[in-house]
């Protein structure tokens, strides 16, 4: 892993990766337990360092970030932080390459902040909650749920965590890399996670839909999805691309809701050719 970087933005303390040359793109990863930029990063961001300066962020509440408590709508609250580390690492613009949760920060940082954002790819993530789609599987609570089991009863296990993967994130759980389980599970031993899970009331912030947020991102996005995710069909991701102006979607095929640690070369592949596509200042 490249060497830890850290940088104070809006109050709160981050830790990042930094790693080639180029464009600035910024990698925010998802929401699961011991969840971390390189975790879900790691395997495909050399790749895209080869000509890109790849930043890779814990955010808040994950990683080696700052485990400060959220009030207010959460979505909000991450973009305005991120636009704050921006402000702080002297990124004026930047690409922005997200799993799930990342990707929901970074379409509402996009809506608010359309000058900040170059382009959108974004995996996995789950930024409405109403519409011709809904109810969502458990309401979209099913990565929540997941976390409380994980938590829940005699707490964090290696095995819990290989359910956890295997069940949610990756569609063979044969190519699961044992070292990837080890950096989740143990990740989710800290000790500022373990308490944030145990809090009962909302110390991530009120849950947020972004419905009417989504037609004001101006910037082309691409949505990346897994054939077999465990959360949602491409029909939603269709839908998401058709509320976004400049929306484009691709399904791979045989993964889950990991695509850029499942199959990091394909992911790349499709990927850098959606970036080389967008005419970049």
């Amino acid at each position: 892993m490249p060497a830890s970087r850290y940088a104070d933005a809006g109050g709160v303390r981050y830790h990042y990766l930094d790693l080639g040359q180029g464009p600035d793109t910024i990698f925010l990863h998802g929401g699961g337990p011991g969840c971390t930029g390189w975790s879900d990063f790691g395997p495909v961001a050399p790749l895209f360092a080869r000509d890109r300066r790849c930043l890779i962020v814990d955010i808040l509440q994950y990683g080696a970030s700052e485990k400060c408590r959220i009030s207010g709508p959460m979505w909000t609250f991450h973009a305005a932080k991120t636009i704050a580390l921006m402000d702080a690492l002297g990124v004026r613009t930047a690409d922005f390459i997200c799993n799930s949760w990342g990707g929901t920060i970074a379409l509402c940082l996009a809506a608010a902040h359309p000058d900040r954002v170059r382009s959108l790819v974004i995996t996995g993530s789950m930024p409405v909650f109403y519409g011709p789609l809904a109810p969502l599987p458990e309401n979209g609570h099913r990565g929540r749920n997941a976390r409380d089991v994980y938590y829940g009863g005699d707490g964090p296990t290696r095995e819990k965590m290989r359910s956890l993967i295997t069940r949610l994130e990756w569609y063979d759980a044969d190519r699961l890399p044992d070292e990837t389980l080890e950096m989740r599970w143990r990740q989710s031993l800290d000790p500022g996670e373990r308490e944030l899970a145990a809090m009962s009331d909302s110390p991530r912030g009120e849950w947020q839909d972004l419905t009417a947020e989504l037609g004001r991102v101006e910037a082309p996005a691409l949505f990346m999805w897994g054939r077999e995710d465990a959360f949602l069909t491409p029909d939603y991701p269709m839908m998401l691309a058709r509320m976004v102006r400049k929306g484009n979607l691709h399904v791979m095929d045989h993964v889950s809701h990991h695509l850029q640690e499942e199959r990091p070369v394909a992911y790349h592949a499709i990927v850098d050719g959606f970036l080389r596509s967008v005419d970049h200042p």
